[in-house]
């Protein structure tokens, strides 16, 4: 695809750009390069559900873009703006991540046509029952050939829905669990999902922040996040965890927060807890917050100085129209494509340094893989081996304390208790995020003509694909 660098292109046409651009650092034969760069499957859907006594008609997709590994994997996003393209860009970036952090599952995506904020609760779960039900006739749902989870619009409510539709039309899975990941506790789920992909962001930074040339290349000091000035657009589900961590955490000055209804900045950093519970009592916006100064132009934030920017919410906000003028020194893109490729252009010309999508927002679908091997383990984590733990250590505490010497109470605890299902979790969450970026680094530093993360961390994810493909003996 020839397209000029300096024009505006579609979210699908981006991602295949940067896909070119790996390829083009790769040895991979032509005709396994396009069959790896195009999307397999695109179902489409259209179904009547009654609605206040009248019948309304939905339209949905699910795209799956590489089935090198099954079951394929990705969300199911309820927007008034989804369109198949958009679907068949995330099925892609899907492959690429999951392959990336070497999660086993191949790349889809599912989109439905839908407006949440306008359909009472009753009428949302008949949507989304009905829905689950077209994609489970065509086998576009089921643990070991296509596995949604919750994207934008949707979340545990959604898939307990789809969960529970299944089980109703496949009652002899014993497997059924596994159809879905991000589901409630109660039927299934991990803890530590909700936070997932915004907990990987932060385990994305920090990791960033332990190498010296990486900081140095954007024009940063230090080895931590103490203190570094954030902005962050979008306080959704990845938005607020990723604000919330990185302040409670890591110290991190939280000093705009870009919302849908305006913005709000504080250049001493704002409470980002106190901003959320005003945001979920005010009907999802952030107009009349009090304790901050208000923007009703909250783009216009994305240009404020600050040491990282974090784009949390929908794709192409920045783009050709303000790259220029954004004075962030780091963009960590926590949302999927939020950064266009003429913007990118422009903004490697600027020297601002981007960690991408493809690595950075894989915290989700790493977690949902813990969850969907606890669904056919069928057994909790920590269930077998954490008493034993324990018991392992008062055994340490008590050798030490045989010698004379007195073990601090605090540190008593902390060391008699065993690993919990979340602590293995997020143990599991940091360890991929930190092995994804050293290898993401290695080769970006390593490759001549990779001059970005984004072309290291795809050129890594199409190389692990191509293998599976060969290994699979479809090219010899």
């Amino acid at each position: 695809m020839n397209v000029p660098a300096d024009k505006e292109v579609s979210f699908r046409e981006s991602v295949n750009l940067c896909c070119d651009m790996a390829m083009a650092t790769l040895d991979i034969p032509d005709g396994m390069a396009k069959y790896i760069r195009n999307v397999n499957n695109v179902y489409q859907v259209r179904f009547p559900v009654k609605i206040k006594g009248q019948i309304e008609t939905f339209i949905g997709w699910r795209a799956v873009h590489s089935d090198h590994k099954l079951p394929a994997k990705g969300g199911i996003r309820f927007a008034p703006n989804v369109n198949q393209d958009e679907v068949e860009a995330l099925a892609a970036l899907m492959s690429y991540k999951c392959a990336l952090v070497d999660v086993p599952f191949g790349g889809s995506k599912g989109g439905l046509l839908i407006d949440p904020k306008n359909y009472e609760r009753g009428e949302m779960e008949s949507i989304t029952r009905r829905f689950a039900y077209e994609l489970i006739q065509k086998d576009y749902i089921g643990s070991a050939v296509n596995v949604p989870a919750p994207d934008m619009g949707t979340g545990q409510r959604e898939m307990a829905w789809i969960v529970s539709t299944y089980a109703a039309h496949c009652p002899g899975d014993i497997n059924q669990l596994g159809c879905v990941t991000g589901k409630p506790v109660s039927m299934g789920g991990i803890q530590g999902r909700i936070e997932a992909t915004g907990r990987g962001v932060v385990f994305g930074l920090r990791e960033f922040f332990r190498h010296p040339e990486d900081v140095k290349l954007a024009k940063m000091e230090g080895d931590s996040l103490e203190g570094k000035k954030v902005i962050i657009q979008g306080l959704g589900n990845v938005g607020y965890y990723t604000a919330s961590i990185l302040q409670k955490e890591d110290g991190a000055k939280i000093i705009a927060i870009l919302e849908w209804d305006g913005a709000l900045y504080d250049p001493n950093g704002l409470d980002v807890e106190d901003v959320f519970q005003y945001k979920v009592a005010n009907k999802g916006g952030v107009t009349g917050y009090p304790n901050a100064e208000y923007f009703e132009d909250s783009k216009s934030l994305l240009e404020r100085d600050c040491d990282i920017l974090i784009p949390a919410a929908m794709e192409a906000v920045i783009n050709q129209s303000n790259a220029a003028q954004i004075k962030a020194k780091l963009i960590a893109e926590a949302a999927n494509g939020p950064v266009t490729f003429a913007a990118e252009s422009i903004l490697k010309e600027k020297g601002v340094v981007i960690i991408p999508d493809v690595y950075l927002n894989a915290g989700g679908v790493t977690v949902s893989y813990f969850e969907w091997i606890k669904n056919l383990s069928h057994i909790r984590f920590g269930r077998m081996q954490r008493r034993y733990e324990e018991g392992q250590s008062q055994l340490v505490i008590q050798a030490i304390e045989a010698t004379g010497t007195k073990v601090p109470l605090d540190l008593v605890k902390k060391l008699s208790q065993g690993a919990s299902e979340i602590d293995l979790v997020r143990s599991g969450l940091d360890d991929t995020m930190r092995k994804a970026f050293q290898e993401i680094r290695e080769r970006y530093w390593s490759t001549e003509n990779i001059d970005n993360y984004r072309t290291a961390a795809m050129a890594l994810a199409i190389e692990k694909i191509y293998t599976s493909y060969r290994t699979m003996g479809i090219y010899p």
